[in-house]
C-alpha cells in the first residue's frame, strides 16, 4: 500500500522533468533558429547593400551602362528618366518621354557607334506598345553626361535640344520610322543588338515572335515563330561567348550568332546565320526552381546568367544561375533581402556590382528600393581566379611546402570556390 503514493509521486517527477527537458530543448531549438535566422540575415546584409532610393517608384525600368552611371529610362506609366551615378550614389534628371507616349513594358537599347567618333556620348533607343499592341512608339536620344562640364556648356547653347531628350526615331531622308508591324504586341519585349555590323535589332515578344530589324536599311529582314512557347517579361540575351561566331565553310565566311532566351519552363539556345538569314533552335534544360516563373531581373555575366526573384504561382527572393557551357543550374541558399519581381538588374563593369533597381513587392506594391551586390559573391571572374592562384602560390611560399604543387590543386581550389 505504500508503494503506490510513492510510485504515483516518482511518475509525477519524471513527466516534470520530462516536460522541463522538452522546454529546454524548445528554447535550445528556438535559440538556434534565431541565430540562424540572424546569421542569414547578417549575411544577406553583407551580400546586399542598400542605396540611396530611387526619386520615384519604380517597375520595368529599362537600364542602360554608361561608364559610371546607369541610365534609368522610364517604367512602367512612368515618364522621367534619371542618371544614377555609382561613385556619388546620387540621382539627376535627365528628361521625360514625351506626354503621348505609354510606356508598358518597353524597351530601351544601347546603339553600336562603330566609328566611336563620339566617346563622349551614347545613343539609346527606345520602342514599345501598350499591351494591345496599339500606341507603339520608336524614340532616339543622343545622351551626354549629365554629371559632366560638357552638358552645362551645351545646356547653355542651342546644341542641347540635340542632346538628351527622345525624339522620333528617322531614316537618312528624316522620315519617322515606328518598329513594329500592327499586330505585333511589344510589352513585355526582350532586344539584343547583334550582326557583323552591329546593326541588326533581335526582337524577342509575345506570343511566341522574334523579329530581325535592319538599322542600316530601317526595315524587317525577317519574322520568325519561336518553338512551343509562350513569353513575355522573359530573359534574352547574347551568348557572351563572342556575341558572334564566325566559322569558314568552304572557304567562305558565314556569321552565326547565339542568344538564349527563357521564360517558364522554356528554354532555348537561338542560332541565327546572317548569310541565309535563318534561324536554328535548340532546347536548353529549365531548372525546376524556375519553371513557373518570369517578370524577373536577369544578367549576363561572362559565362553564366544571373536570375534574381520573378513571378509565378508567388513573388520569389530566389538567386539562381545558369552556366551557358555546362548547361547547368546552381540554386543559391543565399536569396534576395526580400520579394521582388519586375525589376531591373543591371552590371556596373567599372566596379564589378549588380545593380537591382525597383520593382513590385510581395503585394504587386511598386518599390523605391536600389541595392547592389558584388559579382564575385555569384559568378567568379577570371580575374578572381588569378587571385585564388596567387594566393596558392603565396601558401607554398609561407608554409615552406617542399612536396610540391600540381596544377590540379588549382583547379579544384577554383571549383571548391564556385561551390560556396
Amino acid at each position: 500500500m505504500s508503494r503506490a503514493p510513492f510510485s504515483k509521486k516518482f511518475e509525477t517527477i519524471l513527466k516534470k522533468n520530462h516536460q522541463i527537458n522538452n522546454n529546454m530543448d524548445i528554447t535550445q531549438n528556438s535559440s538556434e533558429r534565431e541565430a540562424e535566422q540572424t546569421k542569414q540575415s547578417q549575411q544577406l546584409n553583407t551580400l546586399f547593400q542598400t542605396l540611396k532610393e530611387l526619386p520615384t517608384r519604380l517597375f520595368g525600368s529599362p537600364c542602360v551602362l554608361y561608364k559610371h552611371e546607369i541610365l534609368i529610362c522610364g517604367g512602367w506609366d512612368k515618364r522621367t528618366c534619371y542618371s544614377y551615378h555609382t561613385i556619388k550614389n546620387e540621382y539627376k534628371f535627365i528628361c521625360e518621354y514625351p506626354s503621348d507616349i505609354q510606356l508598358n513594358g518597353h524597351c530601351v537599347v544601347k546603339l553600336v557607334d562603330n566609328n566611336n567618333k563620339h566617346s563622349n556620348q551614347i545613343t539609346l533607343l527606345s520602342f514599345g506598345s501598350d499591351r494591345y499592341g496599339r500606341d507603339k512608339h520608336t524614340l532616339v536620344m543622343k545622351y551626354v553626361s549629365v554629371w559632366s562640364n560638357i552638358s552645362n556648356k551645351l545646356n547653355k547653347s542651342n546644341e542641347f535640344n540635340n542632346y538628351n531628350q527622345w525624339v522620333p526615331f528617322t531614316d537618312n531622308h528624316n522620315n519617322p520610322i515606328i518598329i513594329g508591324r500592327y499586330q505585333d504586341i511589344y510589352e513585355g519585349a526582350r532586344a539584343v543588338i547583334s550582326g557583323s555590323n552591329n546593326h541588326l535589332l533581335f526582337i524577342t515578344y509575345q506570343t511566341n515572335n522574334i523579329s530581325v530589324f535592319n538599322l542600316n536599311t530601317f526595315q524587317f529582314s525577317k519574322h520568325y515563330f519561336l518553338p512551343n512557347t509562350y513569353i513575355s517579361y522573359h530573359c534574352f540575351v547574347l551568348n557572351p561567348k563572342n556575341g558572334q561566331d564566325i566559322m569558314k565553310t568552304n572557304e567562305e565566311k558565314k556569321q552565326n550568332y547565339q542568344m538564349l532566351l527563357f521564360c517558364k519552363k522554356i528554354g532555348l539556345l537561338i542560332e541565327y546565320d546572317e548569310d541565309s538569314n535563318n534561324f536554328q533552335f535548340h532546347k536548353l534544360h529549365v531548372c525546376d526552381d524556375i519553371t513557373s516563373f518570369k517578370y524577373y531581373a536577369y544578367v549576363c555575366i561572362d559565362d553564366a546568367i544571373l536570375f534574381f526573384g520573378g513571378y509565378g504561382n508567388d513573388v520569389s527572393k530566389s538567386v539562381l544561375k545558369y552556366s551557358i557551357q555546362e548547361n547547368k543550374w546552381t540554386i543559391f541558399q543565399s536569396t534576395l533581402p526580400s520579394q521582388l519581381h519586375t525589376c531591373a538588374a543591371i552590371l556596373s563593369t567599372e566596379d564589378n556590382y549588380i545593380h537591382i533597381i525597383g520593382g513590385k513587392d510581395y503585394k504587386h506594391a511598386s518599390v523605391s528600393t536600389h541595392m547592389k551586390t558584388k559579382v564575385h559573391a555569384w559568378s567568379p571572374s577570371p580575374l578572381a581566379k588569378k587571385e585564388i592562384k596567387y594566393i596558392i602560390e603565396y601558401w607554398i611560399r609561407t608554409s615552406e611546402i617542399k612536396l610540391g604543387w600540381i596544377d590540379d590543386f588549382d583547379q579544384i581550389i577554383i571549383k571548391y570556390s564556385k561551390m560556396n
